[in-house]
């Protein structure tokens, strides 16, 4: 079923209950692997000579795309709606995305029996709204950005009691997604440095969380949009901010900063850094070409980054996440307009 709401009350966004943003520890994030160990598989690792010739690099592929999802997100939906109560799933849960995590959040509700809504924007991409109706949630379409459908998902779940799922302020979330790079420092512990695609920033969050606790010594870097800046924007501020947001690359396209994942950036990224909208088409296109990936524009942003700035990546042993391959059909239509004949 999908719906189109109007828009939210001021007075339901204000009762909109905030999340315990307190910072997931190593200790979490172990606890996380455990409890996700009998629904998800470990993804693999690759390497591509083609990517590696492209960048100057050594570039070492963890595939998320491969998730039952096709994205990364799935670890943290499920990590916390696994730890739901009876009540809290009699309840509901409510979240707002362009896609992954929406798709996420559905899955973990439909394994765990528990009613869920999900907010996206009214012109999504519709590879991504088919999953969600398939997952059996209850489709909402409001607004025209991820912060339109942010907005609209809080007053829903004021009005119903439901449980707020955010994309990023949710310490458990974080935990499930930083099992991804537990995983990918264990399959290859050899890494000088990890770019890693940022929206909302939890897979950066994530990102950080393991590096600095195993290998202090491996440079995280963040990357987003250029035509989506709020969380690049706010790491380098230092505070919340808003920004323009029109990124193409709906796994990317924010506009603001989340208090939790900022935190984390703020005390141990190393650097972020901005790429265009026609950079994560090249970089779309070398997966597909180079790596036989079909990757998203946003769960690319990490090899665009690396291919944006070959001095600074090469010879080095360079991790990328794969984070997303649900591709709508018009995107991949670009990001093979994208590719060199």
């Amino acid at each position: 079923m999908t719906d189109t709401d109007p828009a939210p009350s001021t007075a339901a966004l204000r009762t909109a209950a905030p999340s315990d943003l307190v910072p997931p520890t190593l200790r979490d994030v172990l606890d996380a692997r455990r409890t996700l160990a009998a629904h998800l598989e470990p993804t693999p690792v690759r390497s591509y000579e083609p990517l590696d010739t492209a960048t100057g690099a050594h570039v070492v592929v963890k595939h998320e795309n491969l998730q039952p999802t096709g994205a990364f997100k799935v670890r943290g939906a499920l990590n916390l709606l696994l730890r739901t109560t009876p009540d809290e799933r009699a309840r509901g849960v409510v979240a707002f995305s362009t896609g992954n995590h929406a798709q996420a959040v559905a899955h973990a509700a439909r394994a765990t029996g528990t009613s869920c809504t999900i907010v996206m924007p009214t012109d999504p991409n519709p590879t991504k709204a088919h999953a969600v109706r398939t997952l059996g949630a209850r489709l909402v379409l409001h607004g025209a950005t991820f912060d339109d459908a942010r907005e609209r998902a809080a007053a829903l779940a004021a009005e119903t009691g439901a449980r707020l799922v955010s994309a990023a302020n949710e310490p458990l979330l974080v935990a499930g997604v930083a099992t991804a790079y537990l995983e990918l420092l264990e399959q290859a512990p050899d890494l000088d440095v990890l770019v890693v695609p940022v929206g909302g920033g939890s897979g950066a969050a994530a990102a950080c969380l393991v590096a600095r606790a195993l290998a202090p010594d491996i440079e995280v870097v963040a990357v987003q949009s250029s035509a989506s800046p709020a969380a690049h924007d706010s790491w380098r501020s230092g505070t919340l901010r808003t920004a323009v947001n029109a990124s193409r690359a709906e796994g990317l396209a924010t506009g603001c900063g989340f208090a939790l994942t900022q935190e984390i950036l703020r005390a141990q990224l190393d650097d972020f850094v901005l790429v265009d909208d026609d950079a994560l088409d090249r970089a779309a296109g070398l997966f597909l070409t180079g790596a036989r990936t079909v990757a998203e524009t946003a769960g690319a942003a990490g090899l665009a980054a690396v291919l944006a700035d070959p001095d600074r990546f090469a010879g080095r042993r360079v991790g990328v996440v794969c984070t997303g391959g649900n591709s709508s059909p018009a995107e991949l239509r670009r990001v093979l307009a994208a590719v060199p004949a």
